[in-house]
C-alpha cells in the first residue's frame, strides 16, 4: 500500500480483521471519523488502536485520551494519525517533540535521561476545565453503554443531558439525544438536538444527516434534500447520504439526478443488501427509460 492510495471499508476491514460492526461502534465512540474511505494516514490511526486495545486500554480510557490531545494541542484534530501515541503500561503516551507525556494529565513520563529534559514544560495547565471535560466525556460513554445494551431510554437521556450540563457544546451528546427522540417520533424534540448539534459543531456531516432523514420522514422534501446536500458538501464520500438522495430525487421525479446518487453511492459501497437495492433502483429507472 503506497500513501497516495485510497481504501475502501471493505479494504480496511480485510487488512485488520475487523468487522463492520467493529467500524461503525468506534465511529459511535468518536474514536474513529466517520468515512466511506480511508487514506494512508488513517491506516496508521487504525493500526495504532488496534495495538491500544490489544495492550488491553478501553475504549472509554482511548477516548478521554483523544479528546484531552485535541484540547491541550488545538493543531492536532486526529491524534492517532498525527502524533506517535503509544501505551505505558496502563497509561496512553504521546511522543511530541523529543519528550513522552502521558496523554491525559500531560504530564512527563521520566524514562529519559533528566539531564536532556532541562527545560522541558507539560502541556498547558486548565485544571478546573479539563475536570470539567473528563467527566463530560465520562458521561457520554456511560450513555453509548448504556444505548448499546438495550437500558432504559430514560437512563441514557439522563446520561447526555449530564454531559451538556458539564459541556452545552458536545454535539455528539446532542446528536445522540436527537436520534432517541428521532426513534420516539417526538419530532419536535428530535429537531431542537439536531439544530443544536449543527450550532455546536457546523462541521459534523451526521448532525446535518440526520436533520435531513427527520425532514424526509416528516414529508418536509425540500428541506431534507437540502441537510443531506449540506452532509454531503462536509462529506463527499459519505454512502448514505447519496443513497437518500437517490431515493428522495425519485419520490420527485427526477430520475437523472437519482441515477447520479445511486452510482455514486455504488461507487463507495458496492457490496451488501443496500448495493443490491441500488443496483435495483438503478435497474428499475433504466427499464423506465427505455419503454
Amino acid at each position: 500500500m503506497t500513501p497516495t492510495e485510497e481504501y475502501s471499508r471493505a479494504d480496511v476491514c480485510r487488512k485488520f480483521g475487523l468487522s463492520e460492526r467493529q467500524l461503525r461502534s468506534w465511529e459511535r465512540q468518536r474514536l474513529i471519523p466517520e468515512a466511506t474511505s480511508y487514506t494512508f494516514s488513517d491506516l496508521i490511526a487504525f493500526q495504532t488502536l488496534i495495538k491500544l486495545r490489544e495492550n488491553k486500554i478501553s475504549s472509554k480510557e482511548i477516548f478521554r485520551a483523544l479528546e484531552s490531545l485535541r484540547e491541550k494541542l488545538e493543531w492536532v484534530k486526529q491524534p492517532l494519525s498525527e502524533l506517535r501515541v503509544v501505551s505505558d503500561g496502563k497509561r496512553i503516551a504521546v511522543h511530541l517533540s523529543g519528550q513522552k507525556m502521558e496523554a491525559i494529565s500531560g504530564q512527563i513520563l521520566f524514562d529519559f535521561d533528566a539531564a536532556e529534559l532541562g527545560g522541558v514544560k507539560s502541556f498547558p495547565e486548565r485544571k478546573s476545565k479539563v475536570n470539567h471535560t473528563r467527566e463530560s466525556e465520562a458521561w457520554f460513554q456511560k450513555g453509548l453503554e448504556l444505548e448499546e445494551t438495550g437500558a432504559p431510554v430514560e437512563d441514557a437521556v439522563g446520561a447526555y443531558q449530564k454531559v451538556l450540563e458539564l459541556n452545552p457544546a458536545a454535539a455528539g451528546a446532542l446528536v445522540n439525544l436527537g436520534t432517541i427522540y428521532y426513534r420516539l417520533r417526538k419530532f419536535q424534540e428530535a429537531e431542537k438536538y439536531y439544530l443544536a448539534a449543527i450550532e455546536a459543531d457546523p462541521g459534523y456531516p451526521l448532525a446535518q444527516f440526520n436533520l435531513g432523514n427527520l425532514y424526509d420522514e416528516q414529508g418536509r422534501l425540500a428541506d431534507a434534500f437540502d441537510y443531506y446536500r449540506r452532509s454531503l458538501a462536509l462529506n463527499p464520500n459519505y454512502a448514505d447520504a447519496h443513497f437518500n438522495l437517490a431515493l428522495l430525487c425519485e419520490r420527485q421525479g427526477d430520475a437523472l439526478k437519482a441515477v447520479y446518487h445511486w452510482k455514486a453511492y455504488l461507487k463507495l459501497d458496492n457490496s451488501g443488501q443496500w448495493a443490491e437495492i441500488a443496483r435495483r433502483q438503478l435497474e428499475r429507472l433504466r427499464q423506465a427509460v427505455l419503454r
